[in-house]
């Protein structure tokens, strides 16, 4: 055992370290350090596990309350005026005069001048990322049209 302290106080003197103490002081510390470490790690897997479990719980739970929920809107007849609701909002089309209102046209418009807004509108809300405003501008085009082509039929047709 003496021949390794001596080698270990001569190496460390070739390295620059005047003590031996001092080098065993900062072997202590690193000892302790990595015993914290550890302490804090094992403390972050549990706490994590904890996590883990717990969005589990609540998750099912959120499950189970909609499941509840679903019976008892069929049971009092929401879920029905609530799907009847949502299929005559999605059958809606766009009034002429939101339309217009939108792309900033009036019913004098030509449908090149129609284009030409829409194109402007459309594009730059293309360029700061609004899709319902993007959306807006599309289904305002798209009424117009519509009336613009029963125009056209109606005045060829006759």
């Amino acid at each position: 055992m003496d021949d390794l302290q001596n080698w270990a106080e001569q190496e460390l003197q070739r390295r620059g370290v005047k003590d031996l103490a001092t080098v065993m002081d900062v072997a202590e510390q690193l000892v302790e350090f990595k015993k914290e470490f550890f302490q804090a790690k094992e403390a972050a897997k549990i706490l994590a596990n904890l996590l883990i479990m717990g969005s589990g719980i609540m998750a099912r739970a959120l499950v189970q309350a909609y499941r509840q929920a679903l019976t008892n809107a069929s049971k009092s007849g929401v879920a029905q005026e609530t799907l009847q609701n949502t299929i005559r909002r999605a059958s809606k089309t766009m009034a002429e005069p939101e339309a217009r209102q939108i792309l900033g046209v009036t019913e004098q418009s030509s449908w090149e001048e129609i284009l030409q807004k829409y194109d402007t509108l459309f594009e730059r809300n293309a360029k700061n990322g609004s899709f319902y405003l993007q959306s807006k501008v599309h289904r305002a085009k798209e009424c117009l049209e519509t009336l613009y082509q029963e125009k056209a039929q109606g005045t060829t047709g006759s």
